[in-house]
């Protein structure tokens, strides 16, 4: 016997590695040192820095990636998985450097792995970081047939001086909060029970979606707020905090980036809400309160800003295409966000 009758295709696995390897190259920016295919990626620290903090995250995109299987789709999912990590490393005001990739599945689709590969070069293309490397893993018999899985690991830089970490964050300070594209990547789980206990699949066309699929909408990726963010705050806008809306929504999400004793008030009026979640709130007849600590209900990144700074900020991510709207403010409080 052999690994191949075993299930691992080693020549398989060294073929995606050389067909991927342009998209890998595509992403490199300055920084970046040695080759593709080595046992660890190389990046130098930029200059100019007098006190570098590192910052890293890690995340997935969980069951979000059963609808890309079910469609057979998976150009998506790998910017899903991009966002989910250099969103939260912006959140300290760093900026992201590289990324990293772990995908595993049962059997080697070198078509199907290729496209996810894509989705994940072009998520570190919009974000401005380098895809450094990563790892593919097959194992047969751990996943079913088709299937896989992706975790992503970003690394960002930020001088200490300008490190958010809830410290500059001021009683009075209002909440910015910039627009999702959707669902983005949490709450599927909850969706997908919706779906399937009531019947729809994923080509089915709800009158609220405006003629698109709920394939089409759910999977449609999530936004990458790095350049827009960060060259606001290279334009002058002073940003006290910032928080990534991801799981657990605005009431878990946002009360993070808080100093101490403070709490947030928002307004749920405040913004534009996505037909996607009135869909998702009455056809699975889901409570506001659940809605909410689900979903980012439209809200995908949220700023902490002087009132001075409100407009200024809100003309500029307008500018970028990016919907905003002044959504609360900073209140006296335990760390919780109060529902207005």
């Amino acid at each position: 016997m052999d690994y191949r009758q075993a299930g691992v295709d080693v020549e398989a696995g060294r073929a995606f590695v050389s067909r991927i390897g342009s998209m890998v190259k595509s992403t490199h920016r300055s920084g970046v040192l040695g080759g593709f295919g080595g046992f660890s990626g190389f990046f130098s620290v930029p200059e100019g820095l007098k006190e570098p903090v590192m910052v890293s995250g890690t995340d997935g995109v969980g069951t979000k990636l059963k609808l890309a299987h079910d469609l057979d789709r998976h150009d998506t999912v790998g910017i899903d998985l991009v966002a989910m990590c250099v969103n939260d490393v912006l959140t300290s005001g760093a900026e992201p450097l590289f990324f990293l990739d772990y995908l595993a599945t049962g059997k080697l689709n070198p078509e199907q792995l290729a496209a996810v590969v894509a989705g994940i070069a072009d998520g570190c293309k919009q974000a401005g970081c380098a895809l450094l490397g990563g790892e593919t893993a097959e194992m047969p018999g751990f996943y079913s047939s088709g299937e896989y899985d992706l975790a992503g690991f970003c690394v960002g830089i930020v001088e200490k001086s300008k490190l958010l970490d809830g410290s500059r964050v001021q009683v009075g300070d209002v909440a910015v909060g910039l627009a999702s594209s959707g669902v983005h990547s949490n709450g599927f789980s909850l969706v997908r029970k919706i779906a399937g206990d009531l019947g729809f699949d994923w080509h089915s066309q709800p009158e609220k979606l405006g003629g698109k699929s709920l394939g089409e909408v759910l999977l449609t990726p999530t936004k990458i707020y790095v350049k827009p963010v960060l060259e606001a705050i290279k334009s002058g806008l002073e940003i006290h905090g910032m928080a990534h809306i991801t799981g657990g929504g605005l009431p878990e999400n946002l009360p993070r980036c808080l100093g101490a004793n403070q709490s947030v008030k928002i307004d749920s009026n405040s913004w534009e809400k996505l037909a996607i979640f009135d869909w998702i709130a009455e056809a699975g007849q889901v409570a506001d309160s659940d809605m909410f600590n689900t979903f980012n209900m439209g809200i995908g990144f949220v700023l902490l800003v002087a009132p001075r700074e409100v407009e200024q900020a809100v003309k500029w991510f307008e500018s970028q295409g990016i919907g905003a709207w002044a959504i609360g403010a900073v209140i006296d409080g335990n760390g919780e966000l109060v529902m207005g």
